[in-house]
């Protein structure tokens, strides 16, 4: 832990990924109450601490009555989800490519590379907002929407790391001994490679948790009544000035969980990067 994460701003931001995590592996034993239940009842009911509150009800109520913090608390396994599931996605399809792209070179390079490049010319979100157009809202549509664009960033880093990868001395060895491409690419390059691999992975967990919340609060994500942060910020935006509680609490939510991945992710880099150490 010291190692990887030094200083106590990387460490706690860690820790605070690792919680987000737990409570959302044990959510059902954790959440207060069922995300589901409605009581109108409750309507707009505010946080514990403000007049009319109850700490059973420690955040507040949505429109319907549902309660605020136990739907946090299962939204973070649908935005947790869908970011590891779309990024080890993206990143088994982008090493692969790159590791091809890079050592065969030629026409694979150019048919890989040209793909890439009209990938990135459309900005990923109206890019994924199309094709859940198209395919229609839900979550595994999500994940194949995100990954269809998400395998580029692995792909370019790979891809660059093979190039120069591919001229050391360790491959020449390999190959003067016979080695076959397939087994110079996973069995030498690939070992060789994978630091800069897990700390884009990292980082790009917490792009995708941003996006998965963005299709969510434009209605193309995941559909009621299943929790979700960003449709819970959209269900707030009526109520902002009346019921700030609504939309405020998912949105840090999403603030801490991302900003958090990202101070962690940055601190796992420079640990693994040698051209930062004496």
């Amino acid at each position: 832990m010291k190692r990887l994460l030094p200083g106590r701003l990387a460490q706690a931001a860690a820790l605070t990924v690792l919680a987000f995590v737990l409570l959302a592996a044990c959510a059902p034993l954790v959440a207060p109450h069922d995300p589901a239940d409605t009581d109108l009842f409750r309507r707009l009911q505010p946080p514990a601490w403000m007049v009319n509150g109850d700490w059973s009800y420690p955040l507040g109520c949505d429109a319907l009555g549902r309660d605020i913090l136990s739907r946090i608390i299962y939204g973070a396994q649908v935005s947790i989800f869908i970011g590891v599931v779309v990024v080890l996605i993206a990143t088994v399809i982008g090493v692969m490519a790159g590791l091809a792209a890079g050592y065969l070179r030629g026409w694979v390079d150019r048919v890989i590379s040209g793909l890439v490049d009209i990938l990135l010319g459309f900005p990923y979100l109206i890019f994924a907002v199309g094709l859940m157009a198209m395919m229609g809202p839900g979550v595994l549509n999500m994940v194949l929407a995100l990954a269809y664009k998400e395998w580029v960033v692995p792909c370019r880093v790979v891809r660059g790391e093979t190039l120069a990868a591919r001229e050391t001395e360790y491959v020449e060895a390999a190959r003067a001994i016979g080695a076959s491409g397939l087994t110079i690419m996973l069995g030498e390059i690939l070992p060789n490679i994978l630091s800069p691999v897990i700390v884009v992975a990292t980082v790009r967990i917490a792009q995708v948790i941003i996006l998965e919340a963005s299709l969510s609060f434009l209605g193309l994500g995941v559909q009621p009544p299943t929790a979700s942060w960003g449709s819970m910020v959209a269900d707030g935006r009526a109520f902002i000035l009346d019921a700030w509680w609504v939309s405020t609490f998912p949105g840090l939510a999403i603030l801490l969980l991302v900003l958090s991945i990202n101070v962690a992710s940055q601190a796992v880099r420079d640990a693994l990067d040698p051209r930062l150490h004496d």
